[in-house]
């Protein structure tokens, strides 16, 4: 069942070093005072510890700054073992929503047998404990390993079966693409909230690493824009701003159930499209009092 109100939250990653920890923590300062629904922290597996650093972060979200944190945790590498031992502090540490992934693979590096997907690993927290609170990953333009939408709508639908809570999307650059994959979702009769994925590219280098990596198309509008703006810093962030901004409009008036914004740790990113937009979450928030009375 859809929300009544779109949900605004944000994306961090983990600092790799002290002088992008004390950034990280700046930033998240600055944040806190755009009251976002709850903050999710990344993880990866070649991370030496969960622990000291995705943990470490969340706590310090919800103790420090009091707002909701989401502690990702990816299946690939994981015994049974390691995630009760995960589980059990996240408990004690009152973290109590987690976003369940496979995760990365690495050729070179051996698979744990006890979570093959997120769908496993989706199951056995919500038996281990099923107060725990799970978003899993989802994607408009499908899976990179699956074979066609269909498969993975069976997939995704498997995770939800498990117990996902809500569904948080993989950027994406083409609302047509969101709004086809939801109706994908709907037919299947998959009804949790599903929160898109929305990243402002505001560089070249970042743009360059998308194409390359994320197995994300670009439209001919943005490409038209990097195509236009690339030898200008100043230009490229200010319009992929405005992509953005463009984006989330158009999603919250067609009644999204909430944006993820994947912030790259920068506090000004998340402040620009929070100013831009706040009345939009506002008006929502207005008109769900005005029809409840």
């Amino acid at each position: 069942m859809k929300p009544s109100k779109t949900s605004l939250s944000f994306e961090v990653f983990p600092s790799t070093s002290k002088a992008t920890d004390d950034s990280l923590f700046a930033s998240l300062e600055q944040m806190e005072g755009l009251a976002p629904n709850f903050i999710s922290v990344t993880c990866s597996n070649r991370q030496a510890s969960l622990e000291d650093s995705t943990v470490k972060i969340a706590e310090h979200i919800q103790q420090q700054h009091q707002v909701n944190s989401i502690v990702h945790l990816t299946a690939a590498y994981l015994n049974k073992g390691e995630v009760d031992t995960i589980l059990t502090s996240l408990q004690q540490k009152n973290l109590q929503h987690i976003l369940a992934l496979r995760g990365d693979l690495y050729p070179n590096i051996p698979r744990s047998t006890d979570f093959p997907y997120a769908s496993d690993l989706i199951d056995y927290i919500k038996k281990w404990d099923p107060s725990f609170s799970i978003s899993a990953a989802c994607y408009p333009q499908g899976h990179p390993e699956s074979l066609n939408t269909v498969e993975d709508i069976h997939h995704l639908k498997l995770k939800v079966e498990a117990g996902a809570d809500q569904l948080i999307t993989q950027m994406f650059f083409d609302n047509q693409n969101f709004y086809q994959f939801q109706e994908n979702c709907w037919l299947a009769g998959i009804e949790v909230p599903i929160l898109a994925g929305i990243m402002p590219i505001i560089n070249k280098r970042q743009a360059e690493r998308i194409l390359r990596t994320a197995d994300v198309q670009l439209p001919k509008k943005f490409l038209a824009i990097l195509d236009k703006y690339a030898d200008n810093p100043v230009a490229l962030r200010d319009a992929g701003m405005a992509y953005a901004i463009d984006q989330i409009v158009d999603l919250v008036t067609q009644g999204v159930s909430g944006i993820h914004l994947y912030t790259m740790n920068k506090a000004k990113i998340a402040r620009t499209i929070y100013d831009a937009t706040q009345s939009l979450f506002d008006l929502e928030t207005n008109n769900t009092v005005v029809e409840s009375a």
